[in-house]
């Protein structure tokens, strides 16, 4: 199973032209850096180009600058980019400063073992929603996805918890983007993403039984982890031959909530 599968990045702002304060160029650079997935090792200016949407010509004035400044490396052999010591820096920090990563990692790696299953912590970027912790049990046969994988918003369960979890005017925002990027698929994940909504109502959790890939299943559960950081997502998940609908709902998703709820109260956020 490929966490590759989404297209990056999300598109940009539409009014961005008319916002004086907003930095074309730079937004650009960062489209560049959101191209690199986990997984990636190496991209050249061709596959830049039509991950970012930008005229070829454009990156590479744009991966020349960031070469310089150390948010890419050129490996000179393969005629392509990896991600510098820059760009790691940035993401090392944020981890660092996450007290909910360590916080989260051991109930996480409890509920791992009791389901079979992975169990995942997760952060919102453009379309995508991105792992920053990941349990797995010893014995489980779980998906091929670690910590820097993204998986897609409208569609998983860990996306849908977070889009449920935002203040109504951001969740509209996002929705607004979703169907920008995908005008043809955007009836469909419209319906999965309202019905989500009401389970988050009735259930306290999303779930996602094959409308990502079909032979996956999860719930998840998104909250506030205080701090002025945006919600985060906590999911459950794996094959849908060893985690069952009623399985997830009846067995984990009571875990899952204990587990979101002495979050909580570790963080000393209220529910």
């Amino acid at each position: 199973m490929d966490d590759n599968t989404q297209a990056l990045p999300a598109p940009r702002n539409p009014n961005a032209k008319e916002d004086r304060h907003f930095v074309t160029a730079l937004a650009r650079g960062l489209d560049i850096l959101a191209c690199f997935r986990s997984g990636d090792r190496l991209l050249g200016n061709q596959e830049l180009a039509e991950r970012s949407k930008l005229p070829k010509s454009t990156v590479s004035r744009l991966t020349y600058t960031l070469t310089k400044l150390g948010y890419l490396d050129y490996v000179d052999h393969r005629a392509k980019y990896r991600l510098g010591s820059a760009s790691l820096a940035l993401g090392s920090a944020m981890l660092a400063r996450m007290d909910v990563r360590q916080l989260a990692r051991p109930l996480m790696q409890e509920l791992a073992d009791f389901s079979q299953g992975m169990v995942s912590l997760g952060m919102h970027d453009r379309l995508s929603m991105i792992y920053v912790e990941n349990c797995r049990s010893q014995t489980a046969l779980t998906l091929s996805l670690d910590v820097g994988s993204r998986i897609p918003v409208a569609t998983t369960a860990m996306g849908r918890a977070y889009l449920a979890e935002l203040d109504a005017p951001e969740r509209e925002q996002l929705l607004d983007k979703i169907r920008l990027a995908d005008e043809a698929a955007w009836e469909q994940a419209q319906q999965g993403i309202q019905q989500s909504l009401q389970e988050y109502q009735d259930l306290a959790c999303c779930t996602s039984f094959g409308s990502w890939q079909k032979d996956v299943n999860a719930i998840a559960v998104a909250f506030k982890p205080g701090k002025g950081m945006a919600p985060v997502s906590i999911n459950c998940g794996g094959p849908a031959f060893k985690l069952a609908p009623e399985f997830l709902l009846n067995e984990v998703r009571p875990r899952l909530l204990e587990l979101v709820q002495r979050m909580r109260h570790s963080l000393g956020t209220h529910s």
